[in-house]
């Protein structure tokens, strides 16, 4: 029931007041909720928009590398991208290295133009493995980097690497290590087929061995030392 002397404005102005104080009120609360939430899941949160990085699709080839002065080895050059960030790799190829690159580029696969991230390398030379540390701080960042080899790149056995990628995070306030590989980046590009074609490192081919036709001459030949034998 309304009060004499209360008129309806004023009431209505009153309940306005109220209304707007306790609006500000819950959206200063759910600000700071909010905050403190995000701030508790900012790593979890950075994850969940990528790959997991134990479980990442990395895709890559080698082909002939870019002469190094004062060497004549013949260099190969590697390129590879995942899909998630990574803070390290490495190769390991099944035939010596004899030279390791020390520092490979970066570039983005969605516009093509280079990125300022970097990785430093390092090897036993003559060694099975390079191995990098750096910082792809994105997903489908293209690396591209070289080492060499003491024979020629078309010559069996062909180089065929391994890549391995890890990423290092913090994770509800400790330092974590994930892995993911190996990926094959197979046989070299740009080499003419032969009788391992077809086939990778990890998912080998047999050797074919072709059987030549003998010539219309071979089987003449062959067709007379049969009648020879046979009047024998």
């Amino acid at each position: 029931m309304r009060n004499p002397g209360t008129s309806l404005d004023e009431r209505r102005h009153a309940l306005h007041a109220f209304q707007s104080a306790h609006r500000k009120a819950t959206w200063w609360l759910a600000a700071i909720v909010g905050f403190l939430a995000l701030l508790l899941a900012t790593p979890a949160i950075t994850h969940a928009e990528e790959s997991n990085p134990n479980d990442y699709s990395c895709l890559g080839s080698v082909s002939a590398g870019e002469a190094e002065e004062g060497s004549e080895e013949q260099q190969v050059k590697y390129k590879f991208y995942c899909d998630g960030p990574i803070t390290g790799y490495q190769l390991q190829a099944q035939i010596p290295m004899t030279g390791v690159a020390g520092q490979p580029t970066l570039t983005s696969n969605a516009t093509g133009g280079p990125l300022t991230d970097t990785f430093s390398c390092s090897g036993e030379v003559p060694g099975y493995a390079l191995n990098c540390v750096g910082l792809a701080k994105e997903g489908y960042e293209t690396v591209t980097g070289q080492f060499a080899i003491g024979t020629k790149l078309c010559k069996e056995p062909r180089v065929d690497p391994l890549l391995t990628v890890t990423y290092a995070y913090l994770e509800k306030g400790v330092v974590t290590q994930a892995i993911s590989g190996p990926f094959d980046l197979g046989r070299p590009t740009g080499c003419p087929p032969d009788s391992y074609s077809g086939g990778t490192r990890l998912d080998p081919k047999e050797a074919t061995v072709s059987h030549k036709k003998k010539g219309k001459k071979a089987k003449k030949k062959q067709h007379a030392k049969s009648g020879k034998s046979a009047k024998r």
